[in-house]
């Protein structure tokens, strides 16, 4: 009998060795890195593996500063990866390097592809229109609100176009009792919130490939340099002067405060806002739109893809089409920040059935009067833009240069 029962042993031994050791070992490298986050993806890459005891993923999870850079390093030097986080921002340069996987038979296959929203599937497809991703987040702006200080100046309605949400923010504004209108962002790509004014008012951007490129612009239109003085005399004439040089936080703390109750931002403001004001003190509205009825998008993304090299294709497949469902997408997105990348989410999930989330999908699923135009990441004059904006601008807000100066210059610049 002690016999039988040393075979057995040793046979659960032999077939336990046998499956860790057939074990597949995913490397999976997350960009958007932030300790909430990858604890976050732990816990799903936990569950994920709890069902699939012959998979175990090992997420690198590089520091947020250097993770671009590090995701570059090790795809040009084919170190071993399956699962990759791509961004809007190194999307091309890695399609152009041949390490992406083209995704198109996957998505043949994928039946939950057909639930990508407009914005995710326009995403996925950056590249030559072909899906060498799989979009996990997406980040648009929308108009935040503070309703208690409106109605405290008599203001019983938020503003439907550009002009108006200046003409509120003038009204409003006293520098004497710290009250102003508009939650300025003066640093850190503030080009995304200039360019919404200027390109807002040109009639023909509409059909525009890029915000601008190389192969067109809009600088020098009349129009763009309507919207766009309508942009300085909201800085001069509805927002804090220190303004011109907030970022991210401070635009936060002045919405929270009160003192500025308009602010333009992504959704992921809005569990941070939640945690200051409370999500009663708040309301979120669809972005006021220019003289032609129409606004533009600039939308940003993150998302899955597969080296072009990895050995196991199969496997870091199966688990992004996981974690890319629009139960677990809208799970990782309800507890991240951003918005899911399935319109069914927003009817079977109650976080993003949540009145803060409304104005996001009626912009989703209004291309006439919200255009989603993306900047042209791939130029080579792209990295070294956003900082030659920035310091133009602030030169035309302070007196320093004419507003017609900067236009040219810019045109000058974007020129081939």
């Amino acid at each position: 009998m002690k016999k039988t029962y040393v075979a057995l042993f040793v046979l659960v031994i032999l077939v336990g060795s046998s499956v860790c050791a057939s074990a597949t070992t995913l490397n999976f490298l997350e960009v958007m890195t932030n300790p909430e986050r990858t604890a976050l993806l732990k816990s799903m890459i936990a569950e994920y593996e709890a069902m699939h005891p012959d998979i175990k993923i090992n997420l690198i999870s590089p520091p947020y500063e250097q993770s671009d850079q590090k995701a570059t390093l090790m795809l040009n030097t084919m170190q071993p990866l399956d699962i990759i986080e791509v961004r809007d921002y190194t999307v091309k340069q890695f399609v152009n390097n041949k390490k992406l996987t083209d995704l198109t038979e996957y998505f043949a296959d994928w039946s939950d592809a057909e639930t990508l929203t407009g914005v995710a599937d326009l995403a996925a497809r950056t590249v030559n229109d072909t899906p060498y991703l799989v979009p996990q987040s997406i980040f648009i702006k929308a108009l935040y609100v503070r309703k208690d200080i409106l109605a405290a100046h008599g203001i019983d309605h938020t503003p439907e176009t550009l002009e108006e949400l200046v003409e509120i923010s003038k009204k409003i504004t006293n520098p004497a009792k710290n009250q102003y209108g508009f939650a300025w962002r003066g640093k850190s790509f503030e080009i995304k919130f200039s360019d919404l004014f200027g390109s807002s008012y040109v009639e023909d951007f509409r059909n525009a490939k890029h915000i601008y490129s190389e192969d067109e612009t809009f600088f020098l239109d009349p129009g763009y340099k309507e919207g766009m003085e309508l942009y300085a005399t909201l800085f001069k004439e509805g927002a804090p002067k220190d303004a011109i040089n907030w970022g991210f936080n401070e635009q936060i703390n002045g919405f929270v405060s009160g003192t500025t109750p308009f602010l333009i931002q992504d959704p992921d403001a809005i569990p941070l806002i939640d945690k200051l004001l409370g999500p009663d003190k708040y309301e979120v509205v669809t972005l006021p739109v220019g003289p032609h009825g129409f606004t533009y998008i600039d939308y940003g993304f993150c998302g899955l893809g597969i080296p072009s090299y990895s050995k196991n294709k199969k496997e870091a497949w199966d688990f992004i089409q996981w974690m890319s469902s629009p139960e677990k997408n809208g799970y990782f997105n309800e507890h991240y920040g951003p918005l899911p990348v399935h319109t069914t989410t927003f009817t079977m999930n109650k976080h993003f059935q949540g009145r803060h989330y409304v104005a996001f999908n009626q912009e989703m699923n209004d291309p006439e009067t919200f255009v989603f135009i993306t900047y042209d990441l791939a130029s080579e004059k792209w990295p070294g833009w956003a900082k030659i904006h920035e310091t133009d601008l602030q030169s035309v807000l302070l007196g320093r240069m004419k507003l017609d100066d900067a236009l040219q210059k810019w045109a000058d610049y974007w020129e081939k």
